[in-house]
């Protein structure tokens, strides 16, 4: 599957919202933007929510399944329309490559084989800013064999959204601030007018909302969604 080359132009209006969801990794800073935006949407009548650990605000949500998933082998999902996984970990937080690759890439293929499997023929995944399975750096190899892996499994739509480097309340999530996310918020006032959209620091909601929205526009085949386009589908959606 060959991505579709250049943006498409922004619109506000979508073209057609899956009805039944499943979600992946609503526990972190995407995901959670996610479930809050799915729940929504008039639009959504089942918000089927993997999770690792009770979650009683994402279980409290409009149309909210909790399905629990300890990280093994996944439970039978309910026939859907639509996947959306914001699975991921950090190097230092997994504690070695085996252990990210684990995560980022193993569980990421196995939750997209399982959604298939309950029918869903869209599927949107978070990956990141310069992902590229030929880079010699980790991180970027692993998420690039990712999209890569996900491409081959033939979903009818399949948005990857690459965003830059996140924003969001990390402290609501019971998750511990990142250096870098605090020193990027604090210097955006003053470097966003010199940095290139692409590589502009970008908002959780703003990521959340960019995906859907391309989900929605059900482009047939793989649509490549880099940071500025999330920026521009946010804004129009």
């Amino acid at each position: 599957m060959r991505p579709q080359s250049g943006p498409m132009p922004a619109t506000r209006r979508r073209t057609t919202t899956p009805h039944r969801f499943v979600l992946a990794g609503a526990s972190g800073l995407v995901g959670r933007a996610l479930a809050r935006q799915l729940a929504a949407d008039p639009e959504c009548q089942a918000l089927n929510l993997l999770l690792r650990r009770p979650t009683p605000a994402l279980e409290a949500l409009p149309h909210a399944r909790a399905i629990a998933w300890g990280g093994d082998d996944l439970p039978p999902l309910p026939e859907v329309d639509a996947a959306l996984c914001a699975l991921g970990t950090t190097l230092r937080s997994a504690g070695s490559q085996a252990a990210f690759r684990a995560v980022d890439f193993d569980a990421v293929l196995a939750y997209a084989r399982a959604a298939q499997a309950a029918g869903a023929r869209r599927f949107g995944v978070v990956s990141a800013l310069g992902a590229d399975a030929r880079s010699p750096v980790f991180y970027n190899r692993i998420k690039g064999e990712m999209e890569q892996a996900l491409a081959a499994l033939g979903f009818a739509v399949l948005v990857i959204a690459r965003p830059s480097l996140l924003l969001g309340d990390r402290s609501a999530l019971g998750q511990p601030a990142r250096l870098g996310e605090q020193l990027a918020q604090a210097a955006a006032p003053w470097l966003t007018w010199m940095t290139p959209r692409r590589l502009r620091p970008i908002k959780a909601d703003t990521v959340a909302r960019g995906m859907l929205v391309a989900l929605a526009q059900a482009r047939p085949g793989l649509r490549v969604v880099e940071s500025d386009e999330l920026h521009s589908l946010a804004e129009a959606g």
